[in-house]
C-alpha cells in the first residue's frame, strides 16, 4: 500500500473511531482520561445522528459543533510540536501559531471528510495504559469493521486546562506523529518553516474543498 494511501486509510480508521465508541459496562469506573474521550465521542456521535446531518442545506452547524468538539478534545498545539520533532525550537512563536493552526485545519478537514463515511462500525475501550507520573496515558480501543475485520486504534492523551486532550492517534501501531514527523522533516530538508506551513495550508483547503462538495 501507497503511503498515500495508508495515511487515508489511517485517517479514516482515526475519524470512525471518533464517530462511535461501544462503552464498556457501566459498572466499570472509567478513568478522567478514558471518560473525556468517551464524553466527547458521545457528543460527536449525537451529532452525527441527528437527523439535519444527513442534509447538506441543515449540517452546516452541527459540523461547526463537531468541529468545536474535535479542537476541545485534541491539543493541536502539542500534537504540532510532536509532529515538528526538534526543528519545533526553530520556528519562531508566530510561525509556531501559524504552523499549529494550519495543521490543525489539516486534521479537522480529514476528519470531517471521513466522518461521512461512518457505516455502522463499532469500537470498544480494551485497556489504558499510563506513565509512572500519570501524566499521559494512552487509551487502547478496539475498531470493528462491517467485514469483521479489527484495526486496533490507539489514543495519547495528556492533561491540560483541568481536562485530558489527545496528542496522538496510533493506527494498526503506526503513530500519526511519527508518519507526519517523516513527511515535515523530509520538506523542511529543503523548506523553511513558512513553506511547510503554506503547504499545509493547500492541503487543508483541498481536503476542506472535498468535503464541502459533498
Amino acid at each position: 500500500m501507497s503511503t498515500a494511501r495508508f495515511t487515508a486509510f489511517r485517517a479514516g480508521a482515526i475519524a470512525l473511531a471518533l464517530a462511535l465508541v461501544l462503552l464498556a459496562s457501566a459498572c466499570e469506573a472509567a478513568s478522567p482520561s478514558r471518560q473525556a474521550l468517551e464524553n466527547s465521542i458521545t457528543r460527536v456521535l449525537n451529532f452525527i445522528k441527528d437527523p439535519g446531518y444527513v442534509n447538506p442545506a441543515t449540517r452546516g452547524p452541527l459540523r461547526r459543533q463537531i468541529e468545536d468538539e474535535v479542537y476541545h478534545i485534541f491539543d493541536f498545539t502539542e500534537f504540532s510540536a510532536r509532529t515538528v520533532g526538534q526543528r519545533w525550537s526553530t520556528f519562531t512563536p508566530q510561525q509556531q501559531k501559524k504552523f499549529s493552526d494550519a495543521f490543525a485545519e489539516l486534521l479537522l478537514c480529514t476528519y470531517l471528510g471521513k466522518i461521512d463515511g461512518y457505516n455502522g462500525e463499532k469500537v470498544a475501550f480494551v485497556g489504558e495504559r499510563a506513565n509512572q507520573a500519570g501524566d499521559r496515558v494512552e487509551q487502547k480501543t478496539l475498531l470493528t469493521m462491517k467485514d469483521g475485520k479489527k484495526i486496533p486504534v490507539d489514543y495519547r492523551m495528556l492533561p491540560k486546562n483541568g481536562g485530558w486532550c489527545v496528542y496522538d492517534v496510533i493506527v494498526e501501531g503506526v503513530s500519526l506523529v511519527k508518519n507526519y514527523r517523516t513527511q515535515f522533516q523530509d520538506i523542511l530538508q529543503t523548506s523553511s518553516p513558512d513553506e511547510l506551513t503554506a503547504r499545509v495550508k493547500t492541503k487543508a483547503l483541498e481536503a476542506r474543498n472535498a468535503g464541502n462538495a459533498k
